[in-house]
């Protein structure tokens, strides 16, 4: 079965490590208390550990909350490490997230030079 997070509606990155030990009361006051963003609001947070093979996204769907968790069997995360913000991310990014593709792609600059 696959859920696909970006039809849940908008989803925020939490960048850095979270404790995933945190149930969905935690995760919730620290999206209110750290970030001062809603945790009732309809959007999808998405938290990591320190080990980037496993996420947590927390999700209220106007009844209750959702925790969703998912370890990847194969492969890790390519997840932010600045723990002091949270990035809103496009469908197409959480997909790639969700792919161990990097939602920023770098694209390295070079310079022009002679080919002969």
């Amino acid at each position: 079965m696959t859920i696909r997070l970006s039809d849940l509606g908008q989803a925020y990155l939490v960048c850095g490590k979270t404790d995933m030990r945190h149930g969905i009361d935690s995760l919730a006051y620290l999206v209110k208390s750290q970030f001062n963003l809603d945790p009732f609001s309809g959007q999808v947070y998405l938290f990591c550990g320190g080990r980037k093979d496993r996420f947590k996204a927390l999700y209220w769907d106007g009844q209750g909350f959702w925790l969703l968790y998912k370890r990847f069997e194969n492969g890790k995360l390519t997840w932010p490490n600045n723990e002091e913000e949270v990035k809103a991310l496009t469908s197409e990014q959480v997909d790639w997230l969700m792919k161990g593709f990097a939602i920023i792609p770098k694209i390295n600059v070079s310079k022009s030079r002679d080919f002969y």
